[in-house]
């Protein structure tokens, strides 16, 4: 398993993809620097920057780049035979990705959010923001992941997911709520510091619940998923 993951982990970071995680993160530090470096009051930019980039945005599609790409590319262009022809079980090999998966989302978004949540309201809240994007990568990670066992067009979708879902229906219809990640990040990380910047929406059971089945239902299908390919990368 431990050589699978640093073969992803080489894989993707000697690809042009990994350069896509650089600019959501530093454009969320610079707006906050800004925004603190002009003494901009942070409840009226708070909000903004770090839900509407830092949560909304930079968290899901970093773990959309990522999750997408560490076994999604290998499907496309039909490597994903040697993977299979090893004497691996598929759930060592699934387990792998999401590791270096849900790693890499969580590095690439807790930092910035972290440091942008210290510039808006000191260090517990960019401990908070932090720790919430850890369980909002994990789930990200294991539902992109899944996706790129289950389309030829997992980045389409997991955006579909990430614009529609949760960025319109997610804000406008209640009911959709209860499936969106991005309402689970920001009911955590109220409850561990609370503050009027975070509009949480679901409650904190239901956020801690639906994170676990997201990260654990989506590993457990897209384990699923990977045994019922065939030698030819095709599923049987």
């Amino acid at each position: 398993m431990s050589t699978v993951a640093y073969i992803t982990a080489r894989g993707l970071f000697g690809r042009r993809r990994v350069l896509l995680l650089l600019p959501l993160p530093v454009l969320l530090v610079g707006l906050a620097l800004i925004c603190r470096a002009y003494d901009v009051d942070p409840t009226q930019w708070g909000q903004a920057v770090v839900v509407g980039l830092g949560l909304a945005v930079v968290l899901p599609v970093t773990a959309l780049i990522v999750g997408t790409g560490v076994l999604g590319s290998e499907v496309d262009d039909g490597t994903i035979v040697h993977i299979l022809t090893k004497p691996l079980p598929r759930r060592d090999i699934i387990l792998a990705k999401l590791l270096v998966a849900a790693g890499v989302s969580a590095v690439a978004s807790a930092v910035p959010l972290f440091i942008a949540g210290i510039l808006a309201d000191g260090s517990r809240f960019g401990l908070a923001l932090a720790a919430a994007a850890v369980v909002g990568a994990v789930a990200y990670s294991s539902l992109f992941l899944l996706l790129s066992l289950l389309t030829r067009r997992p980045v389409l979708l997991g955006l579909v997911y990430i614009l529609v879902w949760e960025g319109l229906l997610g804000r406008f219809v209640s009911g959709t709520r209860v499936l969106s990640i991005e309402q689970y990040v920001i009911t955590i990380a109220d409850k561990i510091a609370p503050t009027d910047m975070l509009p949480g929406k679901v409650n904190l059971t239901v956020a801690i619940i639906m994170s676990a089945i997201f990260a654990i239902g989506g590993t457990l299908y897209a384990i699923n998923r990977l045994g019922s390919f065939s030698m030819a990368g095709e599923t049987s």
